[in-house]
């Protein structure tokens, strides 16, 4: 892990910018903890420059609860290269939903399975890296992003003890077996009227969850509207299960 810049926010949040080989990434940490930091691992959709006012509101917002929280690029955004087939299938997808026709599951399973397939490693790496740095410890929450990463993050990843899930992506089928697996506690955010999701299928994804500790927060609003106090719920529930 190689840091390539770091600066003091405002509210004394130190951000440092660095790179795990070829993949960039940005880590937060509070100003100042008595003990080693709980971390978050903040999941996002892809392009870190452009998601970046929403991470670092994210990611300040949960300093201020004591909490450190990092996240890195997904394969294939941002200024990493691009796979001809996942843009393939992202074109497949964008021409299905403009013409208001059924998404095949075959587009899903050739866009979402290889990302996670090569972002879940990636995630594990930076792990192993940032646990090793001082000031920075367990026990790990992951928050958002894709649900079909935040899906096998909980499954394959021990160090994991907690989750905040957004409901907001298309969902392979296999990854609906991989849920009855998962039994880490749950806090699951849906807008009701999210026009990219299937709301049908993400009630059938948190049923099909195995953990016994599982909360759905349903919202009225698109994909980007989620309300302040869903949030500070999510915040509320990381506290709980990371302190």
């Amino acid at each position: 892990m190689h840091v390539t810049s770091e600066q003091f926010l405002d509210d004394g949040v130190l951000e440092r910018a660095f790179t795990l080989g070829d993949i960039p990434g940005i880590l937060w940490t509070p100003p100042s903890v008595p003990t080693p930091a709980p971390l978050i691992l903040l999941g996002h959709p892809g392009g870190l420059h452009k998601m970046y006012p929403r991470l670092v509101a994210r990611a300040r917002h949960s300093a201020a609860e004591g909490f450190a929280t990092a996240t890195i690029e997904l394969p294939g955004s941002g200024d990493r290269p691009r796979s001809a087939a996942a843009e393939q299938a992202r074109a497949d997808l964008r021409r299905a939903l403009e013409a208001g026709e059924p998404v095949d599951e075959g587009i899903v399973d050739r866009l979402v399975l290889p990302l996670v397939e090569k972002a879940v490693p990636e995630w594990q790496a930076t792990l192993d890296a940032l646990l090793s740095l001082p000031g920075i410890g367990g026990p790990v929450g992951y928050s958002g992003g894709l649900i079909s990463l935040g899906i096998r993050l909980a499954v394959a990843e021990p160090r994991i003890s907690a989750a905040v899930l957004f409901a907001g992506s298309f969902v392979p089928r296999a990854l609906f077996e991989e849920a009855r697996r998962v039994t880490i506690p749950l806090h699951v955010l849906l807008q009701w009227d999210d026009e990219g999701n299937d709301r049908q299928a993400a009630l059938e994804l948190f049923d099909a969850f195995g953990s016994q500790e599982k909360t759905l927060h349903a919202n009225l609003g698109g994909h980007t509207g989620v309300p302040q106090y869903a949030g500070d719920a999510a915040a509320q529930f990381f506290t709980r299960h990371l302190k």
